[in-house]
């Protein structure tokens, strides 16, 4: 379908390597759901497809950290980034520092925020003049 980006799993994985442990078919599973953040149609507000392919995949990635695990590991139930950790007793606090309302859920891991910062231009106002009317 033209003006639509195609999952690939050997191309995410070879970005990606820490989720080389995480099947295709879940993988393309999650890359359909980033399709919900980022709309991969013709209509799309990102273009060019290889930029749209790259945006895709980071959140196919930050999907993946979030609920299927980096490096084999198990997904993590923190939210945020680690910011102070005890060894006795165990101990670990996390934070998301600053962020606004609609960032804070891309920001749980590093590919998320990559996301983010990526698509700032995607999210600033633009003005498109209406026709002008014709004095007649």
């Amino acid at each position: 379908m033209e003006g639509v980006v195609s999952f690939n799993a050997a191309t995410f994985q070879a970005r990606y390597p820490e989720f080389s442990s995480l099947s295709p078919d879940v993988l393309a599973l999650y890359f359909a759901e980033a399709t919900l953040f980022l709309n991969n149609t013709a209509a799309s507000a990102v273009t060019d497809l290889n930029v749209r392919a790259l945006l895709l995949n980071m959140l196919t990635a930050h999907l993946a950290a979030l609920f299927g695990g980096v490096n084999g590991q198990a997904a993590t139930p923190l939210v945020g980034r680690v910011n102070s950790a005890t060894e006795g007793s165990v101990s670990v606090s996390t934070d998301m520092g600053p962020v606004y309302n609609s960032q804070a859920w891309y920001v749980q891991t590093k590919y998320g925020a990559e996301f983010w910062a990526a698509t700032s231009i995607f999210r600033r106002f633009r003005y498109v003049p209406g026709a002008r009317a014709c004095a007649g």
